[in-house]
């Protein structure tokens, strides 16, 4: 059976195509008497929406969204929340010749598989257009937990790092790439522009920091809040890899060196560093909640690559059309949406159990 929605005590669904003519998501368990407009959810969408430099895809959509239920009086009812986004701008026409065509690396094949059919206008439900709902009911989380902050970044684009030393907050808004370090930010410039005018695409990596979660969020085996961190995030489109903490870099330390060592606090335990990204044992910390997540090379390129059609003949693809140069870039925001609807869950979940 298919699967469109997410969470446990905080829910959605999300609906529509990448060229149909709309997108939208609902919204359950949100608790009620929470203040909500448009204008809470607007914000967010602007950050993701395409068309804003020549760093991501030319495709314009206003992405501008409208609350259809679920809040009277400015406030949330504690039924569902429906929104809705219209598509204004698609280009089906793009992708008329991979009608009968796979691309390499897209969902083509895979859906073609299960379905017996596809929407080959973009990818359909594969396509990351339908991301800009996961943002939209993301600022509904964040509601939610306004206890916490989350910050996402590009920490990396097409193997090529920031420096930690370099790291500035501030210089995240300053340019198109959601990244921290100048340097590093001029560098990405050229790199992706090479690979735009090439017909190529990079991957990247975006680092999450959550910080104010505080200490007893999540559970112990099936609901461990750093698994469902990991589902949330893997469910992405382009997202092939998510590292909680050190990671996979864990495996390389040390038992002495991978511990966070505790000393007595005013307000609790201090802790010498936070190599298990703000988790132990599926329940937070209250240290920040730290995952980095990897985005995949955008598939959907100008470079001739091998293939086959439907009937099994081998052929040659090109894709046409207006694509992410590199996906993570506009993954940014998407990234912080899901470390806000789990966060969310899980706060409702532990308010559930433990009052």
């Amino acid at each position: 059976m298919s699967w469109n929605t997410f969470g446990r005590a905080l829910r959605f669904t999300t609906w529509g195509e990448s060229h149909g003519p709309a997108i939208g998501a609902v919204v359950d368990g949100c608790p009620p008497g929470i203040a909500l407009a448009e204008s809470d959810i607007q914000p967010f969408l602007d950050a993701r929406k395409p068309g804003q430099n020549k760093f991501t895809t030319q495709r314009k959509e206003p992405d501008e969204v409208r609350i259809l239920s679920g809040v009277f009086e400015g406030k949330t009812t504690g039924t569902p929340i429906s929104l809705l986004i219209e598509n204004t701008d698609q280009r089906s026409k793009d992708y008329s010749e991979i009608a009968n065509t796979y691309r390499p690396g897209h969902a083509d094949y895979a859906y073609d598989a299960k379905y017996g059919f596809r929407d080959y206008r973009g990818g359909g439900r594969s396509s990351a257009r339908e991301t800009a709902m996961r943002v939209a009911a993301g600022a509904i989380g964040r509601l939610v937990i306004p206890e916490v902050s989350i910050l996402a970044y590009v920490a990396e684009i097409g193997g090529h790092r920031i420096d930690p030393a370099n790291f500035d907050r501030e210089e995240i808004a300053r340019n198109p790439f959601w990244c921290p370090d100048a340097e590093a930010a001029k560098r990405w410039e050229a790199l992706v522009d090479d690979a735009r005018l090439a017909g190529s695409s990079l991957g990247a990596v975006v680092e999450c920091v959550a910080e104010g979660v505080p200490a007893g969020w999540g559970a112990p085996i099936y609901a461990k809040l750093d698994s469902d961190l990991a589902a949330g995030m893997m469910s992405i489109n382009a997202v092939k890899g998510v590292e909680i903490g050190d990671g996979f870099d864990a495996a390389r330390l040390s038992g002495e060196q991978n511990a966070d060592a505790m000393s007595p606090g005013a307000d609790g335990p201090e802790f010498a560093a936070n190599h298990a990204g703000g988790i132990a044992g599926g329940i937070s910390t209250g240290q920040p909640v730290v995952c980095r997540v990897a985005f995949k090379p955008t598939s959907s390129i100008l470079t001739p690559v091998a293939s086959i059609d439907r009937q099994g003949e081998a052929t040659e693809v090109r894709t046409k059309g207006r694509h992410d140069p590199c996906v993570g870039i506009r993954g940014t925001p998407v990234v912080e949406a899901m470390m806000a609807l789990v966060l969310a869950d899980h706060k409702l979940l532990h308010r559930a159990q433990c009052g």
